[in-house]
Formats: C-alpha cells, sequence, structure tokens
C-alpha cells in the first residue's frame, strides 16, 4: 500500500488531489474485498488493494465534472477496470476452469441458436451428454465465472467495456458508458437481460443493482445459496451467448 501511495507524490496537483485519493481509499479496499470473494484462495488481497488504488488515481487525474458523473461513480468504474487489469496480468484461473468455461459459453450459444430462447438446465445437460448432475457440478468449478464473464464482456482484455452494475446504475444519472460511447452494449445487454427467464433476471437484478449476497439472495428466493450461485452462473452464461449471438461472435 506504502509503495502504491506515494505515486502521488509525482502529482502536482497539490493537496486536494492527495485528500481526494486518501478519502476514497476505504471504497478501494472494499471492491477489492468484494472482488477477492468470488476468486481462488490463491489471490492476493493486497495485489488488489493496490491496483486499485493505482486505478483510484487514475480516476482523480482524469474525472472531468462537464460530463456531469459522480466523481463516486467514475471512481468505482476505473478501480474495478484496473483490478481487473491485474487479475487477467496473473491469469487467476486454472487453465482447467478456462476449458470447461469456454465449453460451456459454446453449449449455450449452440442451443440460443436453435431454440431462439434460453436454454433449460435440462437441455444444456443433454447437449452436453451428462447428468443434471453432472451439469451443476460443472456450475460449481466454474463459479468464478461470475465475476470473469460480465466484465470486460466484448474484448476481455479490455477493461473500459464496461461492468455489469454500471448498466444496472441509478436511471437518473448519466453512466460511464454513455461518456465512453459504449451505449450500444448497455443497450445490447439490457436486451439480452430481458429475454432471460424471470429467476435469472431477479438474481442478476438483485446480485448487481441491490449488491445482495449470494446468502442474501437465498433468504429472499428461499432456495439454497448453492442453488443462486448456479442460477447466477446460467444466467452470464446465457447472456454471453446471447451477446456472441448478437454480435456475431463465432456464430456466423
Amino acid at each position: 500500500m506504502r509503495a502504491v501511495l506515494s505515486r502521488m507524490k509525482d502529482y502536482s496537483a497539490g493537496m486536494l488531489r492527495e485528500d481526494l485519493i486518501l478519502e476514497y481509499i476505504p471504497l478501494v479496499k472494499y471492491l477489492a474485498y468484494r472482488i477477492a470473494s468470488r476468486l481462488p484462495h490463491n489471490v492476493d488481497l493486497d495485489d488488489l488493494v493496490n491496483a486499485g488504488v493505482i486505478g483510484l488515481i487514475d480516476a482523480v487525474e482524469k474525472y472531468d465534472p462537464s460530463k456531469k458523473i459522480k466523481f463516486r461513480t467514475y471512481a468505482e468504474f476505473r478501480i474495478k477496470g484496473a483490478i481487473f487489469d491485474e487479475l487477467r496480468t496473473q491469469d487467476v484461473l486454472p487453465r482447467s476452469w478456462r476449458q470447461k468455461i469456454k465449453e460451456l459459453e459454446e453449449v449455450y450459444l449452440r442451443l440460443e441458436q436453435r431454440l431462439g430462447r434460453t436454454p433449460t438446465e435440462e437441455e444444456v445437460a443433454e447437449e452436453m451428454q451428462i447428468s443434471l448432475e453432472e451439469f451443476h457440478q460443472n456450475l460449481h468449478e466454474v463459479r468464478s465465472i461470475n465475476f470473469l464473464s460480465m466484465d470486460g464482456l466484448i474484448d476481455p482484455t479490455c477493461a473500459d467495456k464496461g461492468h455489469l452494475r454500471d448498466i444496472l446504475m441509478d436511471p437518473d444519472g448519466r453512466d460511464p458508458l454513455e461518456v465512453l460511447g459504449l451505449s450500444e452494449l448497455r443497450d445490447l445487454l439490457a436486451e439480452a437481460i430481458d429475454q432471460l427467464p424471470e429467476r435469472h433476471r431477479l438474481v442478476i437484478a438483485l446480485y448487481y443493482y441491490e449488491e445482495m449476497t449470494m446468502k442474501e439472495i437465498a433468504e429472499v428466493l428461499g432456495v439454497s445459496e448453492s442453488r443462486v450461485s448456479q442460477i447466477h452462473s446460467q444466467a452470464l452464461l446465457s447472456l454471453r451467448a446471447k451477446l456472441r449471438k448478437t454480435l456475431g461472435e463465432d456464430g456466423r
């Protein structure tokens, strides 16, 4: 942390910027902790915090009040982007997980194209020629898709492509996607969410917009926490398939 904070000395804007950075350090730690909680235990929380501080500094430097975006909203966008960049550099997911995620995405894409709707669990399991229990185990094994699959959706190497929470943010505000010229992505994702089954839409809304935990959502829905995680992963796989189909990725 001290090593990263020392970078602030390189900025000549005076104490105002330094005070602003120090004021939002708790936000950096909060976001880093939330992201780390969804990742394998080998991920170093301090590395994520350090990356987030760099993102915060970047936000302070690039924030433009004339865009009429709240600084906190813009800072969250930059902080999470920097953390995701750090994770991509570390390549935190095992290769076997990545292969399984790719296989599941391709199955969902194939079924979305064939059926013209979100496939059921049973249909996905049948397509993969495995039991429903094995399918649920696959979802459990790739649970980190809950973090990776919605951030950098179009180009996984680009942190500025937007995050699901930014798309579901306060409708009275001007979201960063619009400012960055990515409103088309926002519209496509919103349309894809509308096409999800009701329970999938509810889990997405509660998790990203209301920022509820899996445990809290489980209590609301009256199901187990593991079941909520399964629904969440299915929703993300389906959303990726819908967007890939719309954008012509691997589906031409």
